[in-house]
């Protein structure tokens, strides 16, 4: 059963992986690093290591992409204000 769910575990990690490679637009490649991260959460959780899971669960799940979408919006905002001086 383990070796079950280790498997499932990875090839989630490696879809989710390769959608945030194939996603061109930067907030939905937020979205799917998100998904990446709780996947990633699994993983750990599976393999027992509980407390890297929720390191990554807080890191890589929620503050980066967060991160990320504010960067995205501040550059996009920039942009706009620029463009409509000229």
């Amino acid at each position: 059963m383990t070796d079950a769910l280790t498997l499932v575990s990875l090839l989630l990690v490696a879809a989710s992986a390769t959608a945030a490679v194939a996603v061109r637009d930067p907030a939905r490649q937020a979205l799917v690093l998100a998904v990446l991260g709780l996947a990633l959460a699994v993983l750990f959780t599976v393999v027992q290591a509980p407390d890297v899971g929720l390191s990554q669960l807080a890191v890589g799940s929620a503050l980066t992409p967060l991160l990320i979408l504010l960067s995205v919006r501040k550059v996009r905002r920039r942009g706009q204000h620029e463009g409509g001086d000229r």
